[in-house]
């Protein structure tokens, strides 16, 4: 494997797929970027052809995705301080060992064309390193690679490594899932790609809809359809009569629907980009209900309008809404958090967040939930949901909930779930998993307020 012919140094001739993947791959680790913004944007003013987007796509999220990994080989091989090599470098290596070892890209193919990359964007010198570097790391299988890791007794670090997620966020679902098996099943899961899913807003699309054009209706959620192809070449997402959207948040959106289905007016306390929002202001339209979205980015908020219709947007801080002087009597509370329940989408939150940022989350957590609860009308609804499975975000928050407000009482949900949702419960509240339900692993405890 590792017989490749000395290297001549030719004119770099990088491809376009490993250039973009590169930009984008280093924009994201060592700017702050957004894979899921970015690629995107990319792949749209490119000239690229279906097959070179679905590389650079897999390529891009991939990579992203499975570093740890790549990390802990480049490790072991590296005549530096893997700590210490130069960022470009460590991306365009990690870049370099996902077509090696998970995108089966034939080895020589790999190699060279990550050392082209190297030359053109980071000189000669540089060049030379990484392509030692691949030549060191495809001189075994990755089963080799790993055998070291296999034969661990900690399970923690060792499915941290083989699975390429950071030590914390293992413990965190082991501490819940209780069983290394489940733990390894959900690690699994996240590294899978997600296809798109698409929702179909009542009274301006339907699920059939959606399955005419194509798309296969999800499992659970009556709204929902997945779907392969571009969710921007249909006419029902352009003319804003769809959207996009994990099956776990319809089904959160759904679940609190059905609970509140008594209400009058309902508010979305933290709307986000609107995903939640606009089926929640669809359903109640259809019903009609009355429904307000709080968002506290003015830009965000402007994108909750654009898909909630006729409905209102409040612009300001969560934790203020009492100073506005208007009740509800269904209020939704999808707070910020770490995100982990969204790893399969969002590949770089599982190394940008870190067991630091817990204790801020949980007390801004709390901190909406006391304000949406003030202004929840006697008999009202409230519904605490978050994307994030880990138990202090979750569990441990509804007993702190319930602790210090003793007028809630945490409604039992069983019945408002679909007949064929399965093992999608804890403690009395929804509790979504990647390798059970093939979404995101969304939360969410639904409480009533007393008369």
């Amino acid at each position: 494997m590792s017989n490749f012919p000395p290297k001549k140094f030719t004119k770099p001739r990088p491809d376009a797929p490993r250039l973009l993947a590169y930009d984008i791959i280093s924009e994201v680790n060592q700017r702050n970027g957004y894979s899921n913004l970015l690629l995107p944007q990319a792949l749209s003013s490119s000239t690229l052809d279906e097959r070179d987007r679905a590389f650079t796509t897999e390529l891009v999220y991939g990579t992203l995705r499975m570093q740890g990994l790549y990390d802990y080989i480049f490790t072991q091989i590296s005549d530096r301080p893997w700590g210490e090599v130069d960022d470009d470098i460590v991306d365009l290596a990690r870049m370099g060992a996902h077509q090696i070892f998970t995108m089966r890209t034939p080895m020589h193919a790999a190699v060279s064309a990550t050392v082209d990359v190297a030359r053109k964007k980071l000189g000669e010198s540089k060049g030379s390193f990484i392509n030692a570097l691949m030549r060191k790391a495809s001189a075994q299988e990755l089963d080799i690679w790993l055998q070291p890791v296999r034969a661990m007794k900690d399970d923690v670090a060792r499915l941290a490594i083989e699975h390429s997620h950071p030590e914390w966020i293992v413990s965190a679902y082991l501490d819940l899932l209780k069983n290394v098996a489940a733990v390894e099943a959900e690690l699994i899961s996240n590294n899978k790609p997600a296809a798109p899913t698409l929702v179909a807003w009542p009274g301006a699309s339907t699920q059939a809809d959606l399955v005419s054009l194509g798309a296969v209706a999800t499992q659970y959620s009556q709204y929902g359809a997945r779907f392969d192809g571009a969710p921007g070449s249909l006419e029902l997402i352009r003319h804003r009569k769809a959207g996009v959207q994990d099956e776990g948040s319809q089904l959160v959106a759904e679940i609190f629907s059905k609970a509140s289905a008594d209400s009058k007016i309902t508010l979305d306390l933290c709307a986000g980009p609107g995903g939640k929002a606009a089926l929640l202001a669809h359903i109640a339209q259809e019903v009609g209900h009355d429904f307000v979205a709080n968002e506290i980015s003015e830009p965000r908020a402007k994108l909750v309008k654009n898909v909630i219709g006729k409905f209102g947007v409040i612009v300001g801080d969560g934790r203020e809404i009492a100073s506005l002087g208007r009740s509800y009597d269904a209020i939704l509370a999808d707070v910020p958090c770490t995100g982990l329940g969204a790893l399969r989408r969002r590949p770089e939150v599982r190394w940008r967040r870190t067991i630091k940022d817990l204790a801020p989350l949980l007390q801004l957590q709390i901190e909406l939930a006391d304000a949406a609860i003030s202004v929840l009308d006697p008999g009202g609804i409230f519904g605490y949901a978050t994307c994030s499975p880990h138990f202090a975000e979750t569990t441990g928050q509804v007993k702190q909930i319930l602790k210090k407000h003793p007028e809630l009482v945490l409604v039992d949900i069983s019945d408002l779930l679909p007949e064929n949702l399965e093992n999608a419960m804890r403690d009395g509240a929804l509790s979504l998993w990647g390798s059970r339900h093939n979404t995101d692993s969304m939360f969410l405890a639904i409480f009533k307020k007393a008369n």
